[in-house]
């Protein structure tokens, strides 16, 4: 995780956890995040195949010109990468376990930002495949900001991100003289 947005909610999200899976809704103090929280959003996933912004900080309304609430998520991103955004949230829904990606959203006038998100499963009533904490931040705040709102997000990497309990054994290493041989390979 490359900005501070990213790696302050995830930090947070992790210390509400605790031995969890995920931690509640309930749970999220807003004034805990406020530094952020212009960057943070929630979905909303009770709809089978959807995710709708239930929340979104007002960087982020900002950004995409207007109130996300109520907006399709999958809407924001290149119909190439709609099942890519699919299997995203099914991995955080289904695993507890977090994903990070970079992202480059284009304007209308075909400006372009780099991004990072965040996407975060949180329990909703005892289920963990209903709600998603998230972030999405700009790396610089365009000047543009609120003039020349995003259209279109495409996704420029992906990447799961596994809460401290479950992060998988460390590779085995041996040391030589001027080396370091991870052993390993394909699976």
């Amino acid at each position: 995780m490359k900005h501070v947005s990213t790696r302050v909610l995830f930090a947070y999200w992790d210390g509400l956890r605790r031995e969890r899976a995920a931690p509640e809704r309930g749970e999220i103090e807003p004034g805990a995040i406020r530094h952020i929280l212009a960057d943070t959003f929630i979905l909303d996933l009770e709809e089978p195949g959807s995710a709708v912004f239930r929340l979104a900080g007002t960087r982020l309304c900002a950004l995409f010109g207007g109130e996300m609430k109520g907006q399709d998520f999958a809407a924001l991103w290149r119909r190439q990468a709609g099942s890519d955004i699919d299997h995203m949230i099914a991995t955080v829904t289904g695993d507890a376990a977090g994903v990070v990606g970079g992202a480059v959203g284009t304007t209308r006038r075909g400006a372009t930002v780099n991004l990072e998100m965040l996407l975060l499963p949180l329990r909703h009533r005892g289920r963990t495949n209903v709600r998603l904490l998230g972030a999405i931040s700009p790396a610089v705040v365009p000047s543009w900001i609120g003039f020349d709102p995003v259209e279109s997000l495409s996704i420029l990497s992906l990447r799961v991100i596994w809460p401290s309990d479950q992060k998988a054994a460390a590779p085995q290493q041996n040391r030589r003289p001027h080396l370091v041989v991870h052993n390993g390979g394909r699976a």
